[in-house]
């Protein structure tokens, strides 16, 4: 864990900063679904090919870098898989089972638990771990909305109500920081899901917007590999871990 010395606050200017961006962001979905494209990956044929031939690509919803904000940058993915032979039913079944989290979407996720449910509105906990040169974990809560279109087609939008940096995880000095004071490793994570169910099985695909800090000079060498490689690499890890256990409830 870098020296305590350099935690710090989430900074206001950076919370305004991210909300501006999410707005925008909301917004532009929103007029996308006016469209007659639905996933991102069929607005690309290398992307759909690559998505039909079982791969997951990954990338920055533009640009190739974050986005610079006050004090922080935000971190915008979006990727695809596809579920061969899995019913949209099924697959929204297998993802909204969030008690299982923490096996479904091992190691990543080391406890989860479903806080409260009403119809298609869920509230629940996850704890996080991260390993990059150092041990990260976190304590997030969240709120998952979902919002079915047709038999055969599902959006989702789960937004992180609290992040909390655990410090010495399972340790018996545990201590859990306050919400939006630490290292920055991550502030805030809304994630967007588009559901297609179609003869192949159900295409899912995930667009992931996090807010982290910036890189001071001194910290460099321990957060920027964590900074820059975990969005990224829990995109993919988490529509991987949920393509291999449908493709083994349906074996």
């Amino acid at each position: 864990m870098p020296p305590t010395s350099n935690l710090a606050p989430l900074n206001p200017q950076t919370v305004l900063a991210f909300d501006t961006y999410i707005h925008a962001a909301e917004t532009a979905m929103e007029q996308m679904l006016e469209s007659d494209l639905f996933l991102w990956s069929d607005g690309d044929a290398k992307r759909d090919h690559q998505v039909r031939a079982g791969k997951i690509p990954a990338q920055f919803w533009s640009g190739r870098q974050p986005f610079d904000v006050p004090h922080g940058l935000i971190h915008d993915w979006i990727g695809a898989a596809l579920l061969p032979g899995a019913t949209l039913d099924l697959t929204l079944a297998l993802i909204q089972d969030y008690d299982n989290h923490k096996k479904i979407y091992r190691p990543d996720v080391i406890d989860s638990r479903l806080i409260s449910r009403s119809g298609d509105h869920f509230k629940i906990y996850l704890r996080l771990l991260k390993k990059k040169i150092i041990t990260v974990v976190l304590e997030t809560d969240h709120d998952v909305h979902y919002s079915r279109l047709t038999p055969s087609r599902c959006l989702c939008r789960s937004y992180t109500t609290r992040i909390a940096e655990v410090q010495d995880a399972g340790k018996p000095n545990e201590t859990v920081l306050p919400p939006d004071f630490g290292h920055g490793f991550l502030w805030r994570l809304h994630s967007y899901w588009k559901f297609l169910q179609r003869d192949e099985g159900t295409f899912i695909e995930c667009r992931a917007i996090s807010l982290t800090r910036d890189i001071p000079a001194s910290l460099k060498w321990v957060i920027q590999p964590i900074i820059s490689s975990l969005p990224k690499d829990s995109l993919v890890s988490t529509l991987a871990s949920t393509r291999a256990a449908l493709v083994t409830h349906l074996a």
